[in-house]
């Protein structure tokens, strides 16, 4: 479609003037700074949109470079002393956090404009346009925190479609910080292995993978903290599925095999948005950090002609930090392969 219809553009004006009205401003054709309470709400409207971004730790800081805000000490918080009061450190180890400019643009074009506009009322197509930026917003939040390693003066969607060059996310941080706490030998997950019998570095199972990873490079003091969870990627997940599915010949089994990826290793399991396949990580939801400086937040809706789109962006400071390295364990996807290993 080449023009904006009659009915997308009234509708587009309305959604607009919507958006003027509840910042507080005059025109949202012009960056604008988004100030509190609208800086709260934005911020909860992103973690109500995907799910997981809530269960993680989001915070605003004051500073673009500090130490990590420490949430919780996951060591015991009891005991007594002579002579005097018990009590435990809280300190965050020198752990640091650096924030980067960060620029979101949800662009819908006018085609997708004018089918919104006739498909319900001007209500409906202003929850489609909110919904459309909070959540691509939140999801790319995600995306680069699970898929991050540089910092790029100007990044490149087409050569780094995960986020990689936008900024360093919660692995690479670790990679970089605490090498020890992720596996760089090769894993092999092979749910079949020849005769029954397993090679060197070969596990059968996601629950035994997951089990070692845990006891060997989790703290002591975490093994078995109830909040401990393990994310796993997509395509490991489905292979351990379609192995169970193709053994069980009962329904009980079957429904053991579709329940298999919610408990994994006596961990409850997540598979997130834009977690890699092949990746394992077993650690704390609160140790996952994302910070946004306060006061930087900035918004701006136009209708871009020579594009031919509608665009809502979004522009702050943010980065992303790991409270404790001893509370993340993993796999990196290049070192796991799923089938057999080669022979010797």
């Amino acid at each position: 479609m080449n023009t904006l219809t009659p009915v997308a553009r009234a509708c587009l004006l309305a959604y607009t003037s919507n958006m003027a009205t509840a910042y507080g401003v005059d025109d949202v054709h012009h960056q604008f700074s988004v100030s509190n309470p609208m800086e709260l709400k934005l911020k909860a409207a992103m973690l109500e949109s995907v799910e997981f971004l809530s269960l993680i730790t989001t915070m605003d800081v004051d500073q673009i470079k500090g130490q990590v805000v420490k949430v919780g000490n996951y060591g015991i918080a009891t005991g007594r002393k002579a002579g005097g009061r018990f009590s435990s450190t809280n300190g965050v180890d020198g752990h640091t956090y650096e924030l980067v400019e960060t620029d979101s643009c949800s662009a819908v074009p006018w085609a997708t404009l004018a089918v919104w506009a006739n498909a319900g009322s001007a209500q409906q197509f202003m929850k489609l346009m909110s919904q459309n930026s909070t959540m691509r917003f939140a999801l790319d939040m995600l995306r680069v925190g699970f898929n991050g390693k540089t910092v790029a003066a100007t990044s490149n969607p087409e050569t780094n479609p995960m986020g990689e060059d936008v900024n360093k996310g919660w692995h690479q941080i670790v990679k970089e910080k605490a090498a020890g706490q992720i596996v760089t030998d090769p894993i092999y997950f092979n749910p079949n292995p020849v005769d029954g019998v397993l090679k060197d570095r070969e596990y059968k199972t996601l629950d035994a993978i997951v089990t070692e990873l845990k006891n060997t490079l989790i703290h002591p003091s975490l093994r078995n903290d109830p909040r401990l969870v393990v994310l796993v990627g997509s395509d490991l997940t489905a292979t351990a599925q379609t192995h169970m599915m193709n053994q069980a010949d009962k329904p009980t089994e079957k429904v053991a095999a579709q329940q298999a990826d919610k408990n994994i290793g006596g961990l409850r399991a997540y598979t997130p948005p834009f977690f890699p396949g092949k990746r394992i990580v077993v650690t704390l939801l609160s140790n996952l950090h994302l910070y946004t400086q306060k006061g930087t937040r900035s918004r701006k809706s136009e209708n871009v002609e020579d594009r031919k789109q509608h665009e809502d962006k979004y522009w702050r400071m943010e980065g992303y930090a790991v409270e404790e390295f001893e509370g993340y364990a993993a796999i990196d996807e290049a070192n796991m392969n799923i089938g057999p290993a080669p022979a010797v």
